[in-house]
Parts: C-alpha cells; structure tokens; sequence
C-alpha cells in the first residue's frame, strides 16, 4: 500500500509544477472565477449535466496543460539544443492545449449563454457598485497570480 499512497505523493509533487507554468495558472483562474460566480450566485440554472460538462471541460483544458508541461520537460532533456523535429513536438503539444480550450469554451457558450442571467448580473452590479471595485481588487490579484513575473521580462 505505501507504494500506492507515494503516487499522490507524485502527482501532488507534478500539480505544484504545473502552478509554475502561467497558462495553467491562467485557465485555473479562469475555471475559478466561473465555478466561483456559477457557486455564489443563483445567476445561472444549470442541470446535473451540465455542471459534469462544465467541470469535464475545465478537467480536460487543465489535464492537457499538465501534459503540455510535461512533454517540453520531456524534449528539452532530450534534445537541450534547438531541433526542428522538438520544436514539432512542443507546438504540437500546445496546440493540443488550444483546441481542448476551444472545445472547452465553445461548451461554456452553450451552456452559460442565458441572457437572464447576464441581465441580472449587470443589475447586480449596478445597484451594489461597491462590488465592481471588490471584483476589480480580485481580478487584479488574479493577474500577480498568473503573471507574477511580468516586469522581469522586459
């Protein structure tokens, strides 16, 4: 069993790698602000399948970050120098990324686009504009969060 339990030792270990990479950190915010608004606010009427929808596609954008990270670690232990064919791998990888955020957002469009919810959103923030400044502060926490570095690299 203590083989068993080391593995979630591993992936815990690969996850805060993952937290590393600012497109993970990105489409992690992202699923946070939407599960966090769909969680707070009775704005949106979702099914049960729809919320496996939703949560699946955050999963599979998310899931395919970690296997983005992993395959240009992956290239740039075997080939450290510049080639064309680890170049081919890395872009593949992350166009993979791409289409699972395409697939991902074109899941959010059909299931989130509900016009009541957007009027009552907009009502909300128009008779407590108190939480446009709240949501201001966190989404400014939120780009520190993603791009912590952003005045390092020129």
């Amino acid at each position: 069993m203590l083989p068993f339990a080391r593995s979630f030792r591993y992936a815990a270990r690969g996850l805060a790698l993952c937290l590393r990479e600012r497109n993970f950190r990105f489409h992690l915010a992202l699923a946070a602000y939407m599960f966090g608004y769909l969680l707070v606010y009775d704005w949106f009427v979702l099914s049960r399948a729809e919320w496996a929808m939703l949560l699946l596609a955050a999963a599979l954008v998310l899931g395919a970050e970690a296997v983005n990270t992993a395959v240009e670690a992956a290239v740039n232990l075997a080939s450290p120098d510049r080639h064309p064919l680890a170049a081919r791998a890395k872009d593949t990888a992350a166009g993979a990324v791409f289409l699972c955020a395409l697939g991902a957002v074109a899941v959010g469009l059909v299931i989130l686009y509900q016009p009541a919810a957007f009027r009552a959103m907009a009502e909300y923030y128009r008779e407590k504009p108190l939480m446009l400044l709240v949501l201001g502060l966190t989404l400014t926490a939120t780009g520190l969060f993603v791009f912590p570095d952003y005045k390092k690299k020129g």
